[in-house]
């Protein structure tokens, strides 16, 4: 097996802690029999899908490469839409970021065994379903609406200040609190009309957001679908038909613990088609697109996931 281990440096508030995990690694292969691993670095998004693909020209023919994305959610799935597709491939997540939803699936307790670097080498992987839409693919879920106009918000700030929610914990939560009470106040994604068509069924309508899970951890510290999980071949899908803001505002707090409100639908889909005259506001896996149409549906066992300790995959753990 070939160990390749993909960094994306934002993730780490001071390079001295990036240095040392880059030393951990190096120390811990250095004392094995016959060392096989690269460590590389992501200069910007998507870039490990490049640096993947190079890595896998270099390995041995039917030689399985496993691909470490160190840091948060985007360089996961970064590292993601670099193996779907490719044989002999496994996916295994190291979290250093802020929210490391799909990690966190297997209880906020696990987190830190996924920083173990022996157990991760020697773990086994997980047969895992994914979520593909146009030529992307997420791992574990997609917003539309109004929670991916909070996202879009938040982005927004973190560019103007680089580094700062990094460096301060606290101000990622006050941030992303202030960014969905902006995203109340715009009336348009709050009622904004949706074609859409799930499998077999018509469900076009008014909608303030449309969550479509395959793991039931996402924003750090939400679990909106907590049936979600990533093996059964089902998207847990859904749709928050509007309130007003303040109503929304009322529902919300319960809607993100996983209670679900009496105004929101709960699908079973495998497939999805959405589209919209008003442009879509969609965030998956923590990274954002914009169109007006999308055909979204779960792969099954389309990748190998690592987890360590001989965790598998189940309802969410807190």
């Amino acid at each position: 097996m070939k160990h390749v281990f993909v960094f994306n440096p934002k993730s780490f508030a001071q390079k001295t802690q990036m240095d040392y995990i880059v030393d951990t690694i190096g120390q811990f292969f250095r004392k094995q029999e016959r060392p096989n691993f690269s460590i590389q670095i992501s200069h910007f998004p998507r870039d490990a899908i490049g640096i993947i693909k190079r890595e896998v020209t270099t390995a041995d023919e039917n030689e399985t490469v496993r691909v470490y994305a160190v840091g948060g959610d985007g360089i996961l799935f970064d590292c993601l839409n670099g193996i779907v597709g490719l044989p002999h491939m496994e996916l295994a997540a190291v979290p250093y970021g802020k929210t490391n939803d799909f990690v966190r699936m297997f209880g906020t307790d696990k987190i830190s065994l996924f920083r173990d670097i022996g157990a991760l080498v020697s773990a086994k992987a997980l047969p895992t379903d994914v979520i593909a839409f146009g030529s992307n693919y997420a791992i574990n879920a997609i917003t539309i609406g109004m929670e991916s106009l909070a996202v879009v918000n938040m982005n927004s700030f973190s560019r103007k200040h680089p580094g700062l929610l990094n460096r301060f914990n606290f101000l990622y939560n006050l941030f992303f609190t202030v960014s969905g009470a902006i995203a109340l106040l715009d009336h348009d994604i709050l009622f904004q009309r949706y074609n859409i068509i799930i499998d077999d069924g018509d469900f076009s309508g008014e909608y303030s957001g449309i969550n479509i899970a395959n793991g039931p951890c996402y924003g750090g510290n939400k679990s909106a679908v907590p049936m979600a999980r990533p093996d059964d071949g089902i998207l847990h899908t859904l749709l928050f038909k509007p309130l007003g803001a303040i109503g929304t505002l009322f529902v919300l707090p319960n809607y993100l613990k996983g209670k679900t409100p009496s105004n929101c639908k709960l699908v079973q889909a495998k497939k999805l088609e959405i589209r919209s005259e008003l442009p879509l506001q969609i965030q998956a896996d923590g990274e954002i697109f914009f169109d007006t149409n999308i055909t979204i549906e779960v792969k099954p066992a389309a990748i190998q996931f690592v987890a360590v300790d001989n965790l598998t995959y189940g309802k969410a753990k807190g």
